[in-house]
């Protein structure tokens, strides 16, 4: 038995539909994220789950037992605000000792396990505090430090990171995997952000239109991806129309070319049939194909320098519009309107069903 099943959860607000029939369990100690686009429902799900909101049909189940309509308090879950919601006029000390004295601890029960929160968050030295004399990132790890401070069966974390710096979000993400690892605590982590997901994540559960429309590991999501809102959204993967041959059994025609798939999909189609294929950005490079690639000519659209790699948006002579990340070095003098010679390894393409 899973330690949190969600069942055909639904919630609608006014002609909106937040939540469509959800179902998603969750093993104890993992470290699931719920990652979709603005207004999918995965915030929605998770103050469901905290009690925050009640859904107008389905069920939620803890252990198997029916928590749909218990209180927050009774739930036994912790809760890592977006905007960390830390009292203003309290140390870190008395934030961290907050939820604690609410639990009628003693005192001593609370000094030693106050002092262990800030150990595990590294914040020993600033202890005495005020929230604004602190940075954003220390702030944060007051907030999980209090939500974690009673020991919570589960986790909840809504967009925690979404307002911090990239280089101090990169920080976080490895402390909150420490922070899981070291405290075996479940974690359901709710963001937008996909670099953000695969990079902490056992288990992505992938929301569009209030709906999960794919589950699983993070690298067999980004790899293999069998929806189209997948392929998009994890990897911003390119969609290619293409078609099966009506001459040779198994050939796709597309790029301006025929190939073949090394491993053919699960979804039966029929000779000549429209086919979608997905290829990454990264997985396309310029120069002559070698063998197991197919080759095309692109001309380049524009492109986008970002450091170590540059971004050009090709268009292929059948008129398909793709992206490319390349090297930076690899792409000197590059320009709009200049035709390059580009590869792919077929083993780096796939095939997606309709959505």
């Amino acid at each position: 038995m899973a330690l949190l099943e969600i069942d055909n959860l639904t919630k609608t607000y006014g002609k909106t539909t937040a939540l469509n029939g959800v179902t998603l369990s969750i093993e104890a100690g993992e470290f699931v994220t719920l990652l979709g686009p603005s207004g999918s429902g995965k915030t929605t799900l998770l103050m469901s789950m905290a009690g925050f909101t009640t859904p107008d049909k389905g069920s939620i189940r803890l252990d198997g037992k029916e928590i749909t309509h218990l209180d927050p308090e009774e739930r036994d879950f912790g809760f890592v605000f977006q905007g960390y919601a830390l009292f203003p006029h309290l140390s870190v000390r008395d934030n961290i000792a907050f939820s604690l004295n609410v639990r009628k601890w003693n005192k001593q029960r609370i000094a030693i396990r106050v002092t262990e929160m800030l150990r595990l968050v590294g914040l020993e030295a600033l202890a005495g505090r005020k929230p604004r004399e602190l940075s954003g990132g220390q702030q944060q790890r007051v907030a999980i430090a209090r939500a974690l401070a009673f020991g919570p069966r589960i986790l909840l974390l809504d967009e925690p990171l979404s307002a911090l710096d990239r280089a101090l979000r990169e920080s976080m993400q490895r402390e909150l995997t420490r922070l899981h690892r070291d405290t075996g605590v479940t974690f359901v982590y709710v963001t937008h952000d996909q670099e953000e997901a695969i990079a902490m994540s056992d288990h992505i559960a992938v929301f569009n239109l209030g709906r999960i429309v794919e589950t699983g590991p993070p690298r067999e999501l980004y790899k293999n991806p069998s929806t189209r809102f997948v392929a998009r959204f994890l990897g911003g993967n390119n969609l290619v129309s293409c078609r099966l041959s009506l001459d040779e059994g198994g050939l796709v025609e597309g790029f301006g070319t025929r190939f073949r798939l090394p491993c053919q999909s699960r979804w039966a189609y029929q000779p000549g049939a429209a086919v979608t294929v997905w290829v990454r950005p990264e997985d396309v490079r310029t120069g002559p194909a070698a063998d197991g690639e197919i080759g095309f000519m692109a001309t380049v659209v524009e492109t986008l320098f970002v450091g170590a790699l540059e971004r050009i948006v090709l268009r292929t002579a059948s008129g398909e519009q793709m992206v490319a990340t390349l090297h930076s070095d690899a792409m000197i003098g590059a320009a709009p309107g200049q035709t390059l010679q580009c590869r792919i390894k077929t083993s780096a393409i796939g095939l997606l069903p309709d959505d």
